[in-house]
């Protein structure tokens, strides 16, 4: 069984919150502040945090980047795009804008813990491809198309955070203990290659460079 981490001081949302998970089947930890929550994690890591960022004491924001792997949704009244962007590029998983339908919730959760289970498998499936990290293969339109151990790695890294934006150092900060040749010099020849194999396979674009950050998946 699943478990999920509520992280908001308050009772009434979290409450609700915690009825909705536990009928869909999910397990569920509570905690009230961002001091709480790093005890919680230190007695045992859920698959999933959801994250209120008004908190008492140590706020969402300051309590992100503490959270290390775990899957993080995003859950706050903010609604402006910069706010949005920086919360991602910080380490959250997703974003959802108080008040939310809980459908969409829930079907957030779901693809969170999906890519989760495909990082731990080795496969990876996101914006019509199919990685197989373990083989170097990225299967597209039908096809299955070899890749460098690097190219490899940074298709990785951009299927995990389908749709969000990675910055070029955060990039090569994460390959690099695999793929120490590549730099910021080569990074985007590397990104060129990924491309150009991918749109040979099925005729799509689907790296788009983000101006002043990076590349996302699309």
């Amino acid at each position: 069984m699943k478990r999920i981490l509520i992280v908001d001081d308050d009772i009434h949302i979290g409450d609700a919150l915690a009825e909705l998970l536990s009928a869909e089947g999910y397990a569920i930890s509570r905690a009230y502040s961002g001091t709480e929550a790093l005890y919680v994690l230190s007695e045992s890591q859920p698959d999933l945090v959801l994250l209120d960022l008004m908190l008492p004491g140590m706020s969402g924001e300051e309590l992100l980047p503490k959270l290390g792997d775990v899957p993080v949704i995003v859950m706050s009244a903010k609604a402006d795009i910069a706010d949005k962007v920086g919360l991602l590029m910080n380490g959250a998983s997703d974003y959802v804008t108080k008040p939310f339908d809980s459908r969409e919730l829930i079907a957030r959760i779901s693809v969170a813990l999906r890519k989760t289970a495909g990082r731990e498998s080795g496969k990876l499936s996101a914006c019509g491809l199919e990685l197989s990290a373990d083989i170097l293969t990225v299967s597209a339109g039908g096809q299955d198309i070899r890749l460098t151990r690097t190219e490899c790695a940074i298709l990785k890294l951009l299927m995990q955070n389908e749709g969000r934006p990675v910055g070029r150092g955060a990039i090569l900060d994460d390959i690099s203990l695999d793929t120490p040749d590549c730099t910021e010099r080569s990074l985007k020849q590397h990104i060129s290659n990924i491309r150009k194999k991918l749109q040979a396979a099925d005729g799509t674009d689907h790296i788009e460079a983000v101006y002043g950050i990076g590349f996302l998946l699309r």
